[in-house]
């Protein structure tokens, strides 16, 4: 399993060819209290940077953007009733969406633990 993340603190977390796709325990702290999710819908397909989902906090709106092309292919129902869990879980709980990953070589235009740990310092 390996994990890349986006410019814009999404991650991504490849098993197979799926990807599980949320924002960084960094993202959601920068946001704040998270009120509200508007998720994608399961079948869509996205190309890379396509806007996925909207997380909206007490502070603002972020869109959440699809690190690589794909087709969702799972949505975290929970986070309907419960968005809060992106603040308390962003990495386990807290994932967005499910993506089946179209190309995998997009991937390598991602960030690994390093380069997101120096982006974020």
């Amino acid at each position: 399993m390996t994990t890349k993340f986006t410019p814009d603190h999404e991650y991504i977390r490849v098993e197979g060819s799926t990807g599980i796709v949320g924002i960084t325990p960094y993202a959601q702290n920068a946001l704040g209290d998270i009120v509200f999710v508007e998720l994608p819908s399961v079948g869509k397909v996205l190309k890379k940077g396509d806007e996925a989902a909207v997380v909206e906090s007490v502070k603002a709106a972020s869109e959440i953007y699809a690190p690589v092309a794909g087709t969702v292919s799972e949505i975290n129902e929970a986070l309907s009733g419960e968005p809060g869990l992106i603040n308390t879980d962003p990495e386990s709980g807290g994932w967005i969406y499910k993506i089946t990953i179209a190309d995998a070589s997009e991937l390598d235009g991602l960030l690994d633990d390093a380069a997101y740990a120096e982006l974020t310092k």
